[in-house]
């Protein structure tokens, strides 16, 4: 099977390239660089020059191959109008070459519109649909596609898919304690959040593509809630900082963007996806990659 990838350089997506390459698929990566092309050509998978913006590749890459994996996003926190408009028009691109084929299409998404009281799970529904929702409502607009003979499956990975390199949340909470003296937690820092490692969300995606039915949300969540605190705690043992409650207002001041999403409580399941798959976690832990170094490494 000849699979197209957006993203496919990417933090998540450069694992579920090597995942599929691994188990006998063949790659058409999407790259927007000379040096992402070189990385996927040196795995051993096609490029397709081009990006988010340019929908003709977009149009090719689905068209022209079996099966469609979206991972890229703009991730213009600073112009989010920017990001899910990209997002938007990007599925409905894919979602419209792929129309009447019954190919599978993957996207990925996120654990959002938590269910106060219990974690999400594969059955709540995405509370996002219009443009100006995060990612542009594209959970909801792929899935729209499935009336028209789309495979569509959504990936809702965790915020944090940590793992040696990654560049994501974590790490700018690490960089926060650096720059700050200080690893904080909001609040009381009882909030959730989830976490997955790199190669068993990558793992996911691939089962995903094998055993998932049209229509289906999959969760790639390893650890269902770590409590804030708990992961402050762990940076603050691996810079030698001292750890600290951030009052709620001066979240941002010490988090930056990303102080409204550490305050966030967002528990997530992933029973049905594992039921499912057959899908078990195998890497690493946050709190245990936190503990190896790799995230202080210089």
């Amino acid at each position: 099977m000849r699979v197209f990838i957006t993203g496919a350089s990417g933090w998540i997506g450069s694992a579920v390239t090597d995942e599929l390459l691994a188990n006998g698929y063949e790659v058409l990566g999407l790259a927007r660089s000379d040096e992402s092309a070189a990385r996927l050509e040196a795995k051993g998978a096609q490029v397709l020059r081009g990006d988010l913006d340019d929908l003709s590749a977009l149009r090719s890459g689905a068209s022209d191959t079996d099966a469609t994996i979206h991972l890229a996003n703009k991730h213009d926190w600073a112009h989010p109008d920017v990001s899910n408009k990209a997002e938007r028009e990007a599925v409905e691109t894919i979602g419209e070459a792929l129309a009447g084929s019954n190919r599978k299409f993957l996207l990925a998404s996120g654990v959002a519109g938590a269910v106060p009281g219990r974690s999400l799970t594969e059955n709540d529904a995405s509370p996002f649909h219009g443009l100006e929702s995060p990612r542009g409502g594209s959970e909801n607009r792929a899935l729209e596609f499935v009336e028209q003979g789309v495979g569509a499956v959504s990936v809702r990975f965790a915020p944090t898919v940590h793992g040696a390199g990654d560049k994501g949340f974590v790490k700018f909470i690490v960089d926060a304690a650096k720059t700050s003296g200080v690893s904080g937690y909001i609040g009381d820092g009882t909030n959730h959040w989830p976490a997955v490692h790199r190669t068993d969300a990558a793992r996911v995606v691939r089962l995903g593509l094998e055993k998932a039915a049209p229509g289906t949300l999959l969760h790639a969540i390893g650890e269902e809630a770590i409590a804030t605190r708990t992961i402050a705690e762990a940076i603050g043992r691996g810079l030698g900082l001292p750890v600290s409650s951030i009052a709620p207002e001066d979240a941002q001041a010490q988090f930056g963007m990303i102080g409204a999403f550490f305050g966030m409580d967002i528990p997530a399941s992933s029973a049905l996806t594992r039921e499912l798959l057959g899908w078990q976690p195998t890497g690493p832990t946050l709190i245990e990659d936190l503990d190896s170094g790799v995230y202080f490494a210089s």
